[in-house]
């Protein structure tokens, strides 16, 4: 079974994480959730949801400040760790290293120990600094996937562009998931709008 670490920070699109987390739990991934403190209340103004609502969710809950925890350490094997949404801060956290907190301390893991880290910044516009850290985790092996949404996939719904968004995350993460319609796979994706 997949192992993968979800750190929700504060930036906006709560929405994303909370379908990547069900998305995950549909493909039987076993899922360590940590949520940062800003990230809670921007879950509560953007979803309703409460932190009790998303344990149901994952795998396992940690705290942002255990350090302790397994996954803050190499010796622990994870697949992947996926933060989203990534704000600039902990980007500049993960881009400097310094690991404190246990979101950007598991992302330091996955850099070290060479594993997927997939980072959805969320952040415009983009200063030079966040650029400067953007480019330095992208050459120590992350992928930054900005959190845009893709549009020829003829969303219909928010619903429909979260999931899209989130699928896409959890694809760079090494998770397959159906909810991802695959350009030359699913004929539908290559209709004009309003054709039969």
């Amino acid at each position: 079974m997949p192992r993968l670490v979800i750190g929700i920070t504060g930036a906006s699109g709560s929405s994303v994480a909370v379908r990547a987390l069900e998305l995950a739990r549909e493909e039987s991934v076993e899922t360590h959730l940590v949520i940062s403190s800003w990230g809670l209340v921007n879950l509560k103004h953007e979803t309703g949801m409460t932190e009790g609502d998303l344990k149901p969710l994952a795998s396992y809950t940690h705290s942002n400040r255990d350090l302790a925890c397994e996954i803050a350490s190499g010796s622990y094997r994870t697949d992947a760790t996926l933060v989203v949404p990534c704000s600039a801060r902990t980007l500049g956290t993960v881009a400097n290293g310094t690991g404190d907190t246990l979101i950007s301390r598991a992302a330091d893991v996955a850099l070290k120990e060479r594993r997927r880290l997939v980072l959805a910044l969320r952040e415009s516009p983009l200063s030079p600094i966040h650029l400067r850290n953007a480019l330095a985790v992208a050459e120590a092996g992350a992928f930054v996937v900005p959190m845009s949404p893709a549009f020829y996939t003829l969303p219909q719904s928010l619903d429909e562009l979260f999931t899209s968004m989130a699928a896409r995350l959890l694809d760079h993460a090494g998770v397959e998931t159906s909810a991802l319609p695959r350009w030359g796979e699913d004929l539908s994706l290559k209709r004009p709008p309003g054709s039969a």
